[in-house]
């Protein structure tokens, strides 16, 4: 495949991320803004680090909401540092079902937040899934 035709492939898997909502837009293009020659895989590298961290604060809030009694002010402040790293690499999908979580973290409800927290851990998983095949293309096109 020709190198121009697989620009084009990352350019589109790109676009359809932003477009089915799984990253912002925005967010994503001040990320990539701050990559240049000296370090060409600043993105991915800040992915990666992002789903290093990320992977302990969900096994983080699962193991609050198997705690009896929950602590509520715990989970709000676990999700707060999951979403705020979320937004920094413009995570849409996941930002919004942590919204979702933080409004039943507040309500203290135990379902409402066990439910979420599997829409913000799926979320999380699909977006790990179309990153890895997105950053794999770009190294292809090189």
């Amino acid at each position: 495949m020709d190198r121009n035709h697989l620009l084009r492939q990352v350019a589109y898997m790109k676009n359809s991320l932003f477009d089915q909502g799984y990253l912002d837009r925005e967010q994503f293009t001040q990320l990539e803004e701050l990559q240049d020659d000296a370090n060409p895989n600043f993105v991915e590298e800040i992915v990666t680090l992002y789903y290093n961290d990320s992977a302990r604060l969900i096994q983080n809030m699962e193991q609050t909401l198997v705690n009896r009694p929950i602590d509520f002010v715990r989970l709000e402040e676990i999700l707060h540092q999951f979403k705020g790293s979320s937004s920094s690499i413009g995570a849409k999908k996941v930002n919004d079902a942590c919204t979702q979580l933080k409004e039943y973290c507040s309500a203290e409800n135990t379902e409402g937040c066990s439910r979420t927290l599997q829409l913000v851990k799926q979320e999380h998983a699909v977006l790990r899934t179309r990153l890895e095949t997105y950053f794999q293309m770009v190294r292809e096109a090189g």
